[in-house]
């Protein structure tokens, strides 16, 4: 099955990993090296099967690959997740294996913080592997930066769809307000967003939101589909825009950090299309955290990788520009926008 699917869409190599005394099981995927080596964060999720957990790397690592040529970095696409509850298998012996193992695929492979990861962790792996971008000491958590690119794609989607980009008129839906997702509605109710609703299972991010941002509305997981708002903003796992979630969605703008939001990326986005939803290919709007990280290879500056994080502003004005000139799908303009920069390099 696995072959079948990397033959289909051009992937390099999967690997997995098993180390015995800390209970670790990882897969690394890299799809494609043309522009560097892969980079992309280290995923830990305690997944319902392993076909799940693989499925999720081959995707993810995919999107790595757009989401690093688009933004004109010199890296290929990987990812890594680890199979585990969180809130049991972590520990300082736990990320060390797993820096062994990334070390053994000798730089092919980079990884970073991604869900339910963190900057000491990333710090835990660097002791048996160079190749660990992400820590304290460097570019730090890229969770802020992500969140700050997703802004500027709001904005500019907001643009697009409306004629201006003020947000102090628009209403808001977001899926997940965890380190990226709470950073976005932040910014959002700074600039004034005229209302927000808001949904996560966990009770401690509800309870933080709820504190922090009393005008805003929580709703339950279920229900953040059917608020009737401008902009649905998905913050937490992929998959969640597909036939059922497309029924019931009332928003007029797709845009967040979420990682492959569509669960088919050709289908959903063409009904997206005829609904008139304007969606922000996910690859370009949340490549805030692997610009950050980028900078790290180049010479980290802060005032730098503001700066790149910026263009993700007119990058999604471009990408629209193709999508109607050429009446394709946003993901399609996306796609081949990114495409044609690896093609340069083969």
């Amino acid at each position: 099955m696995y072959i079948k699917y990397m033959v289909q869409y051009g992937y390099e190599s999967l690997h997995m990993f098993h180390d015995k005394k800390t209970g670790l099981k990882a897969i690394i995927c890299i799809h494609d090296s043309t522009l560097g080596p892969a980079l992309g964060g280290a995923r830990l999720y305690n997944y319902e099967s392993e076909e799940e957990a693989v499925l999720d790397c081959l995707r993810l690592a995919r999107g790595m690959t757009f989401k690093s040529a688009a933004a004109n970095l010199k890296l290929g696409g990987g990812k890594a997740v680890l199979i585990g509850d969180p809130k049991k298998v972590k520990s300082e012996e736990y990320f060390k294996a797993f820096g062994r193992f990334v070390e053994s695929l000798g730089g092919k492979y980079i990884t970073a913080e991604d869900m339910n990861t963190t900057t000491t962790d990333m710090s835990f792996i660097n002791m048996t592997t160079k190749y660990v971008t992400g820590l304290n000491n460097t570019s730090g958590d890229p969770s802020p930066i992500t969140a700050l690119g997703a802004y500027y794609g709001i904005k500019a989607s907001v643009k697009e769809k409306f004629g201006t980009d003020d947000l102090s008129e628009r209403t808001f839906a977001i899926q997940g307000v965890g380190s990226t997702g709470k950073e976005v509605l932040r910014l959002l109710y700074q600039d004034g967003a005229k209302k927000i609703y808001y949904a996560d299972p966990n009770l401690d991010n509800v309870a933080y939101i709820s504190k922090n941002y009393p005008n805003t509305q929580y709703v339950e997981l279920k229900d953040i589909y059917q608020c009737d708002v401008d902009v649905f903003v998905p913050c937490a796992i992929g998959g969640i825009i597909n036939e059922n979630t497309l029924e019931v969605l009332k928003a007029s703008v797709i845009a967040g950090t979420a990682n492959n939001v569509l669960l088919d990326e050709v289908k959903d986005s063409q009904r997206i299309k005829e609904k008139g939803i304007l969606y922000a290919p996910d690859f370009i709007i949340n490549a805030g955290g692997i610009i950050n990280v980028y900078h790290e290879f180049i010479g980290y500056n802060r005032k730098e990788v503001l700066k790149d994080v910026h263009k993700i502003y007119d990058r999604l004005l471009e990408i629209y520009s193709i999508a109607n000139k050429h009446n394709i799908t946003t993901h399609s303009a996306a796609m081949t926008y990114a495409q044609n920069i690896i093609d340069k390099e083969k």
